[in-house]
């Protein structure tokens, strides 16, 4: 993988984990960092050899807590790539499962790739908050406000978004925002071990699964989300795999995957 400043790449078989690398500033991004993160994500999209991807943040303080201030007050703009904030938040195009280890605290923006990636496990010192209007700002740049209003119970969202309070690990599971909360030192077990139960599955059944679940919410009723088309899943229909999954059934053995 390319070697970033910002950020950290290791292949663990299918799965890519991807780390924010500025721990002194509690892994707030900068234009840099989102630009990385950006690469890492396109270099996840293009190889099949790899099915799931991991996003977490160096050291055990921080996942992430947004912008860099510093850096977006000089510009008083954001500034990160077309695909959004961290690379994620805008990319609609990406099928393959993606999954925030939550290391310690997610604020403002670090909230907000929490709520793009498909799964998120934290560990159980984990802070959430979104802060942005003590400050001057909302959670704007990564679709936040959007997400949560869609994620959560409305009542839930709004007191997260405009009291800026910090909640708990166990909170944001209650919530809905997380899935599973474990002590700090079993995160990337459990992490990995999630992953490998993703990988199991066929690779374009999960990518129409998740195309399916996303693309329906669009539709402006359970009818229409029946009637409409998921080209990722006329895909999966038609490949290889999803009539060597049912060989392997009958046969009473492992399927052997092809992606195709």
């Amino acid at each position: 993988m390319t070697a970033f400043e910002h950020c950290l790449t290791e292949r663990d078989d299918a799965i890519l984990w991807i780390t924010i690398n500025r721990p002194a500033a509690l892994n707030a991004l900068n234009p840099l960092a989102h630009r990385e993160l950006a690469a890492a994500l396109d270099g996840f999209a293009a190889d099949p050899a790899l099915r799931v991807a991991v996003l977490t943040g160096a050291g055990e303080r921080a996942f992430c807590v947004g912008s860099d201030l510093k850096a977006r007050a000089a510009a008083n703009a954001d500034d990160h790539p077309a695909t959004g904030f961290a690379g994620l938040t805008h990319r609609f195009d990406l099928l393959k499962p993606v999954i925030a280890a939550v290391n310690g605290l997610a604020l403002g923006g670090g909230v907000e790739i929490v709520a793009a990636c498909d799964l998120a496990i934290a560990a159980d010192h984990a802070e959430f908050g979104l802060p942005e209007p003590r400050v001057g700002l909302a959670a704007l740049g990564g679709g936040g406000l959007q997400r949560l209003a869609r994620a959560l119970p409305l009542k839930h969202a709004m007191d997260l978004v405009l009291t800026g309070r910090r909640i708990g690990a166990e909170d944001a599971r209650r919530l809905g925002l997380i899935n599973d909360v474990v002590p700090r030192t079993e995160l990337k077990a459990r992490v990995r071990a999630v992953a490998q139960m993703i990988i199991e599955g066929a690779p374009l059944a999960i990518e129409a699964s998740k195309q399916v679940m996303l693309q329906s919410l669009a539709e402006p009723d359970l009818a229409a989300a029946l009637r409409a088309r998921y080209p990722a899943a006329e895909r999966m229909l038609a490949s290889d795999d999803a009539k060597e999954g049912q060989r392997a059934f009958v046969e009473k053995r492992k399927p052997r995957w092809q992606g195709r």
